[in-house]
């Protein structure tokens, strides 16, 4: 922003005033709504309780485990033979298999590789926080991607009950969505 961290605090105690440019470039230093500083009900903390980010770990480390031995029984190669693969004792395999030990990231592309699997099937896909996180930031990406209108188009709250026919449209099968098309010729003519 180009201001002394002593004008940042300033501006955060209220002892100096801070102008809409200045607002405005420190909202979007903090990838932040500018809206977000002058609404009436702030959002300065989580509503809800931290996350307990041990208890995810421990949880996503049985998962991928998981996942590695359902993916290492399928493909029909014992513990003996990954474990090879990795250099490995058969014991350190059991233990990033059943999460007792976190899959070094190295070892895990490895292991994917020789499985015929991509990264990507290791992921957090699930409701977790995790899995949530993922899927906002894949829909942030391809939000990203639409053309510039059709960003605008969906932004606009007005728009909600067109995007909501939309999806219901989508979800039709094409004898309905033909039945549609003839309805509509049909008020046209």
């Amino acid at each position: 922003m180009g201001v002394s961290t002593g004008t940042i605090t300033a501006y955060e105690e209220g002892r100096k005033p801070i102008s809409l440019p200045e607002l405005e470039v420190l909202a979007y230093t903090l990838d932040t709504p500018v809206a977000h500083f002058w609404e009436h009900e702030q959002k300065l903390a989580a509503e809800e309780k931290p996350l307990p980010l041990q208890e995810v770990l421990a949880l996503r480390h049985r998962i991928v485990g998981a996942l590695l031995r359902q993916a290492r029984l399928e493909a029909n190669i014992s513990q003996k033979e990954l474990a090879e693969i990795l250099g490995c004792s058969v014991g350190r395999l059991s233990s990033y298999e059943y999460g007792k030990r976190p899959i070094p990231l190295a070892e895990l592309e490895l292991l994917a590789q020789h499985l015929g699997l991509p990264l990507k099937h290791f992921l957090d896909t699930q409701e977790g926080p995790v899995g949530e996180w993922h899927r906002q930031e894949d829909a942030w990406r391809y939000f990203c991607k639409l053309p510039q209108e059709a960003q605008e188009f969906v932004s606009k709250p007005i728009n909600i009950k067109y995007l909501e026919v939309a999806m219901r449209l989508a979800e039709m099968p094409a004898g309905g969505l033909r039945d549609i098309a003839a309805g509509l010729l049909d008020i046209t003519y």
